[in-house]
């Protein structure tokens, strides 16, 4: 018998079904064995005859002065209201009309986060076609493969050197139809004045929730990106039911209201979700192209929250570290972990656990000194960065999700944070776990299937790839990938990420990596951040002008004392036994990380494996 949760009250299932088939990551799954299950009803539904562009619109019809971007100008931040997003939608949409873009034709959007990028992305999709984001960090042969797979009729890039790149995958299909974002806007808007506002009003009105409005490449960790299809309802489903989930993170008061700052790729579904969520809740949201630009940003901009990934949040921890001497810093530390430990879990802090005014004020200020709220999802989050924040008050707000399940699976909640949970299931979603532990989602957020013929059955649980378990309430935990799991030859099982995560927190260490699968023991491929490097240099007097210094005593011995505080978290048997520095960083561009940053496993091990063998000298 399986016990299954529904609504948050346990009841009895005994019916489960014997699995007729293989599960695979991302992939439909029809009749696993559930051993565990809960649901939550949807607070919000989309009805069929409506689409994603028409929030803009009735928004705007609404409130035409309230405030929904905010773009970053030479005079700073510059705030744009609903109505001229939408005439600027709207003029983008007839241009589309005027070069004959149908429905259902793909649209490449390639290109950092910016507010054009919005904006092409909103008039492509109120047009009825397809908008299909690729990463600016691309590589040619990627774009090569997805303009050959999706077969694009139209294309924004931000550069003339992307236009010819396209072009030439594409041949005579784009015929002219290659845009440069922004700056060929007004030309883009001049050709669509002979269409007449009715027309493009017509075309939006005629877009269904079930239409697809997006072909989002899932980068992956092994493997040929994939097209993967997701309808105006999927999307709408898992921004909507966070919104409103999120309430009061989303909405705030109008003397005092919420804003925040996108650095997400929007080619990524984590931010295009993250994107429609604020424009249908009102969220001021400056657009920041990369994380890099953050920290420079949040004391201007000063937002209420922010929505990222822990790898994100890792890196403010270590700039607040930089920002203060080594050891009014350690103390301080670890009383905000201290604090913020007892609060994640209702416990009484220690009466040590008092952070410095000043360092707090200085820590605060960084931030922006308003921001309340960061929601990590994409990866697993160190527990002792989640401490951090939450003993300098900033609320950590777990989520998990997929790009098949429009990024959104799960989410804590302000009056719903259980210390190391990834939330409950979005409203709307069941989530299952199978008998081998895997995690299992039905819902409306929930893909159709691949490019291009779909065949995902509603019916069907979508199978994650990941492990985790429920509790009693119906929090979510990971526990691991199934397809990240080490084995070393001995038979040992090993989950990488934590050991990774305590890792990284090293203020030298920007990357680790695990290796032992059918080895005899766990060893650590570690890169380092250059900007700390050379400053740690300087004051030892080590040369770093040829490069990273990969034999240095001295940097294997600081990079040491972080492995050795990771090993502490396992077993021998589990622990890091030998680890290696590498000269170069990990990258999007060389194919090791995923948009997401993720590692990708088998390309790090396959170009590093000279590196490997060295660990392994018997």
């Amino acid at each position: 018998m399986s016990s299954a949760v529904q609504g948050g009250s346990a009841v009895q299932n005994d019916s489960a079904v014997q699995n007729d088939s293989a599960v695979q990551d991302g992939s439909a799954v029809r009749g696993p064995r559930v051993a565990q299950e809960y649901s939550v009803a949807p607070l919000v539904t989309m009805a069929d005859d409506d689409n994603l562009a028409n929030v803009v619109f009735r928004k705007a019809a609404a409130d035409p002065s309230a405030v929904v971007f905010s773009r970053k100008t030479v005079e700073g931040w510059l705030d744009v209201d609903y109505d001229e997003f939408a005439r600027l939608v709207l003029g983008l949409a007839k241009g589309l009309l005027a070069n004959e873009i149908s429905v259902g034709d793909r649209v490449l959007i390639l290109g950092g986060t910016s507010f054009e990028w919005s904006a092409a992305d909103f008039a492509v999709l109120s047009v009825g076609a397809v908008a299909v984001p690729v990463y600016p960090t691309s590589s040619a042969e990627q774009i090569q493969h997805i303009v050959a797979d999706a077969g694009p009729s139209a294309c924004f890039v931000e550069t003339a050197e992307q236009c010819d790149l396209i072009g030439a995958a594409a041949g005579e299909d784009l015929r002219g139809r290659a845009w440069l974002l922004g700056s060929s806007s007004p030309a883009l808007i001049e050709q669509g004045e002979a269409i007449a506002d009715a027309e493009a009003t017509e075309r939006r009105l005629a877009v269904r929730a079930d239409d697809v409005a997006t072909i989002v490449y899932t980068s992956g960790t092994t493997g040929v990106p994939k097209g993967c299809l997701l309808t105006h309802r999927n999307i709408y489903s898992a921004a909507a039911n966070v919104v409103e989930l999120l309430d009061t993170v989303f909405r705030r008061t109008p003397a005092d209201p919420a804003s925040t700052l996108l650095f997400l790729p929007l080619a990524h579904v984590y931010g295009r979700v993250v994107q429609f969520g604020c424009v249908l809740a009102g969220v001021r949201t400056g657009l920041v192209a990369t994380p890099a630009q953050l920290p420079a940003e949040l004391p201007i901009f000063r937002p209420t929250f922010l929505i990222g990934v822990p790898y994100v949040l890792e890196k403010i921890r270590k700039a607040a570290r930089q920002a203060l001497g080594r050891d009014r810093y350690d103390a301080a530390e670890t009383a905000a972990i201290a604090l913020g430990h007892a609060r994640r879990r209702g416990q009484q802090p220690p009466a040590s656990a008092v952070i410095d005014g000043e360092i707090g004020e200085q820590w605060r200020g960084m931030l922006g000194g308003r921001l309340e709220h960061m929601v990590a999802g994409g990866a697993s989050l160190e527990p002792s960065t989640a401490d951090f924040f939450t003993g300098i008050g900033v609320e950590i707000i777990g989520a998990y999700g997929l790009t098949e399940a429009s990024s959104t699976v799960s989410m804590s909640a302000p009056h719903a944070n259980r210390a190391g949970a990834v939330g409950r299931p979005v409203p709307g979603t069941t989530v299952a776990i199978a008998d081998d532990g895997e995690i299992l989602v039905r819902g409306p957020q929930v893909f159709p299937g691949y490019w291009p013929d779909g065949g995902h059955a509603a019916e069907n649980w979508l199978a994650t790839g990941d492990l985790g378990r429920l509790d009693e309430d119906g929090f979510l935990f990971i526990t691991g990938r199934a397809k990240e799991i080490i084995v070393t030859s001995g038979g040992k099982n090993v989950a990488p990420a934590p050991l990774e995560d305590r890792v990284r927190l090293h203020a030298l260490v920007s990357n680790c990596m695990l290796v032992g699968e059918g080895r005899p023991y766990v060893t650590a491929l570690i890169t380092v951040d250059p900007v700390v490097l050379a400053r740690w240099a300087a004051q030892r007097g080590v040369d770093v002008s040829t490069g990273v210094p990969t034999e240095d005593a001295r940097l294997l011995a600081e990079i040491s004392a972080g492995v050795e505080a990771a090993n502490r978290l396992v077993s021998r048997a589990e622990s890091i036994r030998r680890f290696a520095v590498l000269a170069e960083d990990f990258s999007m561009e060389k194919g090791h990380l995923t948009a997401s940053l993720r590692l990708r496993r088998a390309a790090i091990e396959a170009d590093f494996g000279p590196v490997i063998a060295t660990l392994y000298p018997d």
